[in-house]
């Protein structure tokens, strides 16, 4: 019964809603009986037990978290404990090192990440695997302009690979997705992550 406990205690999750899949991952958190937060100020950062960053565009989501003074912050509570999904250019703003480009965004994860590395929104793609951390049956993943991590820290503990390309990892407190969970109606990611948050003693 412990181990589910974060099924029965309600828990506020924050959306960082400047652009991506806010309203699926909304849908997902309210399905599975939690409270969805669009976050867009830093005051919102407090009082939640988990934090998702969606898809979007990396270097404006990156600028409209300097913009609005939540970068720091942001980065402070990560730093602290507070749990957190990267999905897509979530976990290009979470990675400490990207690929030819010296920008950085949040660096709080110790990976490298290639950005669009399978290419423009034409190559796209869908496939299902089991990732045994995750679930027991197969998983739907959504690529769409996605990235993959290249290298990846002592601490970080790889979820799953296509081909020789990790496209799924976690470290501590963190969670990384190349592919985007909330365009499926397959809630397995999201319990995940709402059992990283509810183990979580931020």
């Amino acid at each position: 019964m412990l181990r589910h406990s974060f099924l029965y205690v309600k828990m506020k999750i924050g959306i960082l809603g400047f652009q991506g899949a806010i309203v699926e991952h909304q849908w997902h958190i309210e399905k599975l009986g939690h409270e969805a937060v669009n976050v867009r100020y830093p005051e919102q950062l407090e009082e939640l037990n988990g934090i998702i960053l969606p898809g979007g565009e990396s270097t404006t989501i990156g600028k409209l978290l300097v913009r609005t003074g939540m970068m720091k912050p942001l980065r402070r509570k990560i730093e602290n404990g507070l749990p957190v999904w990267g999905t897509c250019a979530g976990m290009i703003l979470l990675a400490k090192e990207l690929e030819n480009d010296p920008v950085k965004h949040l660096a709080v994860m110790d990976i490298c990440v290639r950005r669009n590395a399978y290419g423009t929104q034409i190559d796209s793609f869908d496939t299902a695997l089991v990732i045994p951390a995750v679930a027991q049956q197969a998983i739907p993943l959504v690529f769409i302009r996605a990235p993959y991590i290249t290298r990846i820290g002592e601490k970080v503990e790889v979820l799953c690979e296509i081909d020789g390309h990790i496209v799924a990892a976690r470290e501590r407190n963190m969670l990384v997705t190349s592919f985007h969970p909330e365009l499926t109606e397959e809630g397995a990611f999201h319990q995940y992550f709402l059992r990283m948050c509810g183990m979580s003693k931020n």
